[in-house]
């Protein structure tokens, strides 16, 4: 990706003034009504035509978000207005579908082109996605990929070509609506998102990439993520997100649910820079088979307040996780992040690696739950939380919750939180660095153990990032 587009693109929310953002692509179904009400759930689903058992269990979750209370044991959430949410934008109008690239809006093609979409396709994706707002615009599948059985499509098109496939895990077994009051909330107001379907024994040889947008004021984006990867398999799912900045509050409240059967492996990366007016508030889980390894890798950079903490439920023996994740807050940023691992069967084993930083009067936190079943042996697991704080108005809190009930598990917990180094900045800069080129340095070794993981462009991407972020944080 070229520099000077991540220095236009990439300050504030990646996309400050998103190209479009005052065009004729909003002039969509239900765009100018505000609030997430009964009859605009009803009506998304009308929309989409979809079956009765979709439509009864929108209707279902919004009961149960209307019931269920905020919670309270996090960030302030207490200024998110749900009366002023727009549930659903579909660009372009109802039922637009381009069948292929050529044929996606210019305005939104310029977009997804500066974030190198399709170039990334091109150069090395074995398949990528698109969604603008609330629906998914723009999809392709590798042919050499799609012939080993691999199902890469959105969401809404699973509900209606994989309908049996979809009902057997959507939102019953991993994520139910009852889990909390946003997994309600998406349960009713779903749309877009990502359905990746890998048969047995298949090892996908390249990672699947999505790209969300929100480009729409005072907008909720609710795209729903369900991975199954059967016995044997192998596949890396990459998503990336971002929003131009708005007066208006919006909010992303996601699902993703991603099943890893015996002996697979499944890998997540996501790298999140929505704009600093979104909440941010997901849900993500996985539930890992015998002998299978679900590996999480985030990046949190965006979003004005963050509430996000992927879940790994180990349910058969031997099984493994592995979370990795780095975030950043700024001044008016709460991220409050962290990771929860279930061991529910023996011999399964975790890692856990957060990296955080905060400046500028940020609040970072990490939030873990490590479980441990009584019946459960030879399990292992680690867990490790650093912070490094810019400046002496910025705040970093560790809060990891420890259930282990089992005799002999070996558990090891570390946290540190620590002021950069002056004598570590003073050093460098007497080699010949400015302020800025020095702090980028150290925070670059401070987050070197997760961005090491990502794929070659995705780790420049976000070294680029965080470099801009921390442009003038020293003196």
């Amino acid at each position: 990706m070229d520099e000077n587009v991540l220095k236009e693109y990439g300050r504030d929310a990646l996309l400050r003034d998103a190209p479009g953002s005052d065009s004729e692509l909003h002039v969509g179904y239900r765009a100018e009504h505000a609030g997430l009400t009964l009859e605009l759930v009803k009506e998304i689903s009308e929309v989409k035509e979809e079956p009765d058992w979709m439509r009864r269990h929108r209707i279902k979750s919004f009961e149960i978000f209307e019931k269920k209370p905020l919670p309270t044991w996090g960030p302030d959430l207490s200024h998110l207005d749900f009366s002023a949410i727009v549930g659903f934008v579909r660009p372009k109008g109802q039922g637009y579908k381009p069948n292929s690239w050529d044929e996606v809006p210019a305005e939104i093609k310029n977009t997804f082109e500066k974030l190198g979409i399709p170039e990334a396709e091109r150069k090395f994706l074995a398949g990528v996605g698109a969604q603008y707002d609330s629906e998914v615009l723009y999809k392709s599948l590798r042919s050499n990929i799609s012939d080993l059985g691999v199902i890469y499509t959105d969401m809404d098109s699973a509900v209606r070509e994989h309908p049996e496939l979809v009902k057997k895990y959507f939102m019953n077994r991993c994520v139910p609506a009852t889990d909390n009051k946003f997994a309600a909330l998406h349960g009713a107001f779903w749309s877009g998102g990502s359905f990746l379907y890998v048969p047995a024994g298949v090892k996908v040889p390249m990672p699947l990439q999505i790209y969300f947008m929100m480009n729409y004021p005072g907008f909720g984006q609710f795209e729903h993520t369900l991975i199954i990867a059967e016995e044997g398999s192998q596949v890396q799912y990459i998503e990336g997100c971002s929003a131009p900045h708005y007066t208006k509050d919006s909010m992303h409240a996601a699902v993703v649910e991603i099943f890893v059967q015996k002996g697979a492996r499944a890998r997540y990366t996501s790298i999140q820079n929505w704009s600093r007016n979104v909440y941010n508030l997901n849900t993500k889980r996985a539930i890992v088979q015998q002998d299978a390894v679900m590996e999480w890798v985030g990046g949190t950079l965006g979003s004005g307040v963050t509430m996000l903490y992927p879940c790994s439920i180990l349910v058969g023996r031997g099984a493994r996780a592995e979370h990795l994740n780095i975030a950043l807050a700024g001044e008016g940023q709460v991220k409050d992040t962290g990771a929860k691992v279930f061991h529910m069967a023996s011999n399964t084993s975790s890692k856990i690696v957060s990296k955080s930083i905060c400046k500028e009067g940020g609040v970072v936190r990490y939030r873990g739950l490590l479980s441990v079943g009584a019946h459960c042996t030879g399990v292992k697991s680690n867990v490790r939380c650093d912070s490094i704080i810019a400046d002496s108005k910025s705040k970093a809190e560790t809060v990891p919750v420890m259930d282990i009930r089992s005799k002999d598990a070996v558990i090891g917990h570390e946290a540190s939180v620590g002021r950069i180094s002056e004598e570590q900045l003073f050093y460098l800069m007497s080699r010949g660095m400015d302020a800025d080129e020095a702090l980028s340095l150290v925070v670059r070794g401070f987050i070197e153990p997760i961005v090491k993981e990502l794929p070659l462009e995705y780790a420049v991407e976000m070294n680029r990032l965080i470099e801009m972020e921390m442009e003038g944080s020293v003196g």
